[in-house]
């Protein structure tokens, strides 16, 4: 419930600042927030249905989950690739300083990776390869986290506008790695 919250919140920020900045990366950072919180709604949703003994439901849940998970992490990158390159040529306009954005991934830099040890923690009792898998992608926000505070403050303190859109294009490969793990867990699970 507690990485629902702060995604949403998170999410809500991230996106408001960054097309009020026309960051291009703090929109995807706070676009990836908002599937991680469908993620983590599935995962309880998951763990409710495994601790009913609903074996079958459990399955069919876990398919659905990284179908739509990896399929919009695949489209989140499409979209920073075609943004942040549109930028880089010169079409769509530079980014405007955001300490908002600053702010926000900032916090949830030091945020994820207590939230992904605190879930690493229950999910190994549980033996839950969902919630472990859902810590993971917390990791890998905390990366998206850095990737984009280094971006809005390379171009806060130094003026480099076009740092915004290099960030977005480095959160590129780790949204492609989780949309396609997500995609290739649903392709196993059919096996």
């Amino acid at each position: 419930m507690l990485t629902v919250a702060w995604n949403v919140v998170e999410g809500v920020v991230a996106v408001i600042a960054g097309s009020v900045a026309g960051s291009v990366a703090l929109v995807g950072f706070g676009v990836d927030s908002f599937i991680e919180t469908a993620s983590a709604a599935v995962v309880g949703w998951r763990l409710r249905a495994e601790l009913q003994g609903g074996a079958r439901d459990v399955e069919r849940i876990e398919r659905i989950a990284a179908r739509v998970a990896g399929a919009l992490l695949l489209a989140l990158a499409a979209y920073l690739v075609w943004d942040a390159g549109r930028r880089l040529i010169g079409f769509g306009g530079e980014a405007q300083e955001s300490r908002l954005g600053i702010a926000v991934t900032a916090l949830s830099l030091v945020a994820m990776p207590l939230l992904a040890w605190a879930k690493l923690r229950v999910a190994s009792p549980l033996q839950s390869a969902a919630l472990r898998a859902d810590a993971y992608e917390t990791v890998t926000c905390a990366w998206l986290s850095l990737t984009t505070l280094i971006g809005l403050a390379l171009n806060v303190w130094l003026g480099w506008s076009w740092a915004d859109p290099m960030a977005a294009l480095l959160l590129v490969p780790l949204i492609v790695r989780e949309g396609l793990e997500g995609l290739r867990h649903e392709q196993c699970a059919d096996d």
